[in-house]
């Protein structure tokens, strides 16, 4: 007896490559950390440096990659510029993917 399944959902290629690249950008331990700091809302580089215990340069590197990728979005206040997360999604993804690592 043959088993009848369902044919898989296949995506685009231009798809497959942004879910790939997407997920590269995630797979980096300090960008998760920045990102989770942002979940609460917007927050300065300065901020963000000294919750995480890094340099200004080395966030600011880390938030270009996140910014290029979409993954986040930033806003100026005066001479500072604020970043957060850039839409419910990302914040979404990242619920499950720590529900998902601690489950295990």
């Amino acid at each position: 007896m043959k088993l009848s399944l369902p044919a898989p959902s296949l995506l685009s290629a231009s798809t497959r490559m942004a879910v790939a690249e997407l997920f590269k950008v995630l797979a980096d331990p300090t960008r998760l950390q920045l990102l989770l700091a942002m979940e609460h809302g917007e927050i300065s580089v300065t901020d963000l440096a000294q919750l995480l215990g890094m340099s200004l340069s080395a966030v600011s590197h880390q938030l270009r990659v996140l910014r290029q990728a979409g993954v986040v979005r930033t806003r100026r206040e005066g001479k500072s510029i604020l970043y957060a997360v850039d839409d419910h999604h990302v914040t979404a993804l990242l619920e499950q993917a720590v529900r998902h690592a601690e489950h295990g």
